[in-house]
């Protein structure tokens, strides 16, 4: 029997990264981690730290064991949280998978109409790639995955797939590069420095077809999986990004750049993939009606 005492004092170590910071955290003596932790080494023949002059690093047995132990904890506290609850403060717990190519502004503002409920839903949100947080909620870790592509249907996972809506797409950029390549929308983009979605997003191959049917070949400087990280360095002048033209406005606001153009000829979709044909989890019914009411009434 997997003895959890043991592997939460190397789950609090590894996080905090010393012995020294777990002893505060759990309020214990230094021998009493060090101890616990030999013996869970001792009992599955391994070793999960090796020390690195004074610091603590995690061996390749530490790395594939933290991922579990995180998964463990998290629902263990959640779990907690659920049994500490009054009868009447419950609230009904929504757990959502976001997959890393959604832009953040998109989901907030996906996810804004489940707190307006008059039952309040407690949200938890998880970032990760597609299939792995398809895996979860095929186990019912999550309740709600939201994507830019619908179910794949390679995957031997039941689910169903729910477009919450499509727009097209805007470039923005810096004054001082809008001023220089904001003329002659889209062939002002023929070699300028352009920052793009990575491989794995469905908006990326659109994109590059799109191009191609201008005859315009930018100048890539830059590929990001990740929408906030392009962003980021689109605020800082590396180059002109894209993004849905339904928060245009809200990502000049934020990061302080202008829109150069904007095609309709590429869109983005996103989907709410559940296990449920007919959805009755209110979080997932405000999620869609707020879309087509609002996000995408256009």
């Amino acid at each position: 029997m997997l003895n959890y005492r043991q592997l939460h004092y190397f789950w609090v170590v590894a996080k905090t990264g010393s012995i020294v910071r777990a002893c505060e955290q759990l309020n214990l003596t230094p021998q009493t981690i060090s101890g616990q932790i030999s013996l869970f080494e001792q009992t599955y023949n391994i070793k999960l730290f090796r020390r690195v002059g004074r610091q603590l690093e995690l061996t390749e047995a530490g790395r594939q064991t933290l991922p579990y132990a995180e998964h463990m904890f998290q629902l263990g506290g959640e779990l907690e949280l659920m049994l500490r609850a009054q009868p009447n403060e419950q609230q009904t717990l929504f757990r959502v998978g976001v997959a890393d190519v959604v832009p953040k502004s998109i989901v907030y503002r996906l996810l804004a109409p489940t707190m307006e409920l008059s039952e309040p839903l407690r949200i938890t949100c998880r970032e990760d790639k597609l299939e792995r947080l398809l895996a979860d909620l095929a186990i019912q870790r999550l309740d709600l995955v939201i994507s830019d592509s619908p179910m794949p249907t390679h995957l031997d996972i039941k689910g169903y797939s729910q477009k919450l809506g499509e727009c097209g797409i805007s470039f923005f950029a810096t004054a001082a590069l809008a001023e220089r390549y904001g003329q002659d929308f889209p062939h002002s983009l023929h070699d300028a420095p352009l920052l793009i979605p990575g491989p794995e997003t469905v908006v990326r191959s659109r994109l590059q077809r799109w191009f191609a049917e201008q005859q315009i070949q930018p100048r890539i400087v830059g590929e990001f999986d990740d929408s906030a990280l392009m962003q980021a360095f689109g605020q800082s002048g590396s180059g002109i990004f894209i993004g849905p033209s339904v928060i245009a406005e809200e990502v000049k606001r934020q990061y302080g750049v202008e829109v150069i153009g904007q095609t309709d000829a590429v869109s983005e979709s996103f989907y709410a993939i559940s296990v449920e044909r007919k959805v009755s989890h209110p979080g997932i019914v405000a999620i869609a009606e707020g879309a087509r009411r609002e996000l995408f009434s256009a």
